[in-house]
């Protein structure tokens, strides 16, 4: 009960309840890494189906072959961020690719980055620093005549951030939407600067955000997944591609807890 209690008291983190931003991209790999990061995007649509939450596609740059370049897409429910947080970072796959036709397993890996999302109060974002390009959706250029097929890509010019979005048939709608993803990676980064100033009074392995740390490998010819944060492997890949996440979200939340709890008694 008394670790119960010191559990409890720990601060909960004032993110966990919101809504997010997610975006995946295939990383080293060509094709094959292109196929993982489509394999991760259905992956987090299922778990998401299985916990009630409502996803919408803002962007995707898929490869034709069943792949995907990159995907940003919204997840909204109760305590998203708070399951969610942990994914980012490098994931690796380790498999034969359908192309490869002497059976050898190949390496490739996938990014993925979770933002919260961020409200209006909590981002002030000046009108006068943004510019903003109309375009025909599937391509950037020209003079759009067509209004159902409008396409929205907004630059944040002190920061460079480039966010487009070309999912709906309305501009407007488009723009909202930029502008929500717009939002959370300014958010993000703001987020970044706190985490990197609490890693340096403590540890903080499991939830630094860093995307350029390999977090997990995917073994399918052994039906293999590792957690290299937390040392955890479990047997189970093909459930877990599927959708069935819980047990290694919990897993991480208790190891977050536990760096959280000892840290607490440190000082």
């Amino acid at each position: 009960m008394d670790e119960e209690i010191k559990i409890l008291l720990l601060p909960k983190d004032p993110n966990d309840n919101k809504n997010i931003i997610m975006e995946i991209r295939a990383g080293t790999g060509g094709e094959e890494a292109a196929l993982f990061a489509g394999d991760l995007f259905r992956m987090y649509n299922r778990y998401a189906e299985k916990r009630s939450w409502k996803v919408e596609l803002v962007d995707i740059n898929d490869t034709g072959l069943g792949g995907i370049k990159e995907a940003i897409f919204s997840i909204s429910g109760e305590n998203v961020y708070g399951d969610l947080k942990f994914e980012s970072g490098v994931h690796r796959v380790q498999r034969v690719p359908a192309t490869e036709g002497s059976g050898r397993v190949h390496t490739s890996a996938a990014s993925v980055a979770v933002l919260p999302e961020a409200e209006d109060v909590q981002v002030d974002i000046n009108p006068g620093d943004l510019r903003i390009d109309i375009f025909r959706s599937g391509g950037a250029g020209g003079q759009n005549v067509n209004k159902v097929e409008t396409a929205v890509r907004i630059t944040h010019l002190p920061t460079g951030l480039v966010v487009q979005c070309q999912d709906e048939r309305s501009q407007l709608k488009n723009r909202q939407k930029a502008m929500k993803v717009l939002r959370a990676r300014l958010y993000d980064a703001k987020l970044k600067e706190q985490t990197e100033h609490i890693s340096a009074q403590r540890k903080n392995m499991v939830g630094s955000g860093d995307r350029s740390d390999k977090i997990r490998t995917y073994n399918f010819p052994q039906n293999r997944i590792t957690d290299h944060r937390i040392g955890l492997t479990l047997y189970n890949l093909l459930n877990i591609m599927e959708g069935d996440l819980s047990q290694l979200i919990e897993q991480l939340k208790l190891a977050d807890r536990t760096e959280k709890l000892q840290a607490s008694v440190e000082v």
